[in-house]
C-alpha cells in the first residue's frame, strides 16, 4: 500500500511539473504574440501617417517625384508583407525611403518651415522611437521563448507539444554598421 502511495505521489509531482512547464511555454508564446501585435500597431500608425506627409510635400517637391514614388512603393510593400522576416525587411526598406525623403526635404526651406510638415515629421519620429522600443521588447520575448524551447528539460515538453522557435525581428543593415564620427 505504501509503495502505491509513493508511486501516485511521484506521478502527481511529474504531472504538475509537466503542466507547469507547459503553462510557462503557453505564457511565453502569448507574450511573443502580444509583442508582435504591439509592433504591428506602431507600423500601422506609421503607414497611416505617410500618405499625409506625401500629400503635404508633393506640391513643394515637384522635381523629386522619384523619391516620393519610392516612399509610396515601400509603403505598399510593407502593407503587403506577411511574417516577421518579410515584414521586417519591408519596413526597413520603408525606413530607408523615409530617410531619403527627409534628406531631400532639407533642400526646401519653405517645406521645412511648413507647420503641417513639422508636425508630421514629429509624429513619424515619435512613431519610429515607439517601433524601436516595440521591436526590442519583441526580440527580448522571442529570446526568452527560444531559450525555454531549447533548454533542458523544458525542451522535452516543448517538443511533445510542438512549440517552435520564434523569428527575431531583423535589424536594418545600416543599423549594424558602426557610427562614423568625424571631428574635423
Amino acid at each position: 500500500m505504501a509503495g502505491l502511495i509513493i508511486i501516485l505521489v511521484i506521478l502527481a509531482i511529474l504531472v504538475m511539473w509537466i503542466v507547469g512547464i507547459y503553462n510557462g511555454l503557453v505564457g511565453m508564446r502569448n507574450q511573443v504574440r502580444n509583442a508582435w501585435a504591439q509592433i504591428d500597431v506602431q507600423l500601422k500608425r506609421r503607414r497611416d501617417l505617410i500618405p499625409n506627409l506625401v500629400e503635404v510635400v508633393k506640391d513643394y517637391m515637384s522635381y523629386e517625384q522619384e523619391t516620393l514614388t519610392k516612399v509610396i512603393e515601400a509603403r505598399a510593400m510593407a502593407i503587403g508583407a506577411q511574417g516577421v522576416k518579410a515584414t521586417g525587411e519591408a519596413e526597413n526598406m520603408l525606413t530607408g525611403a523615409l530617410k531619403s525623403l527627409f534628406a531631400v526635404m532639407e533642400n526646401y526651406p519653405n517645406l521645412k518651415a511648413n507647420e503641417n510638415v513639422g508636425k508630421l515629421q514629429e509624429e513619424l519620429t515619435s512613431t519610429e522611437n515607439k517601433i524601436a522600443f516595440a521591436r526590442q521588447y519583441y526580440n527580448d520575448s522571442v529570446m526568452r521563448m527560444n531559450n525555454k524551447t531549447e533548454m533542458f528539460p523544458s525542451n522535452i515538453i516543448a517538443g511533445m507539444f510542438q512549440f517552435q522557435r520564434e523569428e527575431y525581428y531583423p535589424v536594418p543593415e545600416e543599423d549594424k554598421e558602426p557610427v562614423k564620427v568625424n571631428l574635423r
